[in-house]
């Protein structure tokens, strides 16, 4: 787990999953690319999923944000793909 700030640079549209744990059967989804505050020109950038709630919520390019990150894992047919996904994304007031 990875909780820092971050600047926004871009957020996807929001789209929906099927899933069995949510009502109507339906899970919205969005991507977000976050840079690490502070970290220059050619710093870490992050493209991470939101889910849920999260996802519906809108952030725009620049905003400041408080978010925790989680790094994961999985394979499909024998290859590894990492994951970022967003628990928390809070906006800083500017």
């Amino acid at each position: 787990m990875k909780n820092n700030l971050f600047k926004v640079v871009s957020q996807g549209d929001v789209s929906y999953i099927p899933s069995t744990k949510q009502e109507g059967g339906q899970l919205a989804k969005s991507v977000i690319r976050l840079k690490e505050l502070g970290s220059g020109k050619f710093g870490n950038e992050y493209a991470c999923t939101l889910f849920g709630n999260l996802a519906l919520c809108k952030f725009y390019e620049n905003d400041l944000v408080a978010a925790s990150l989680r790094f994961q894992v999985h394979e499909v047919n024998g290859i590894l793909y990492q994951e970022i996904v967003a628990n928390d994304i809070v906006k800083l007031v500017k």
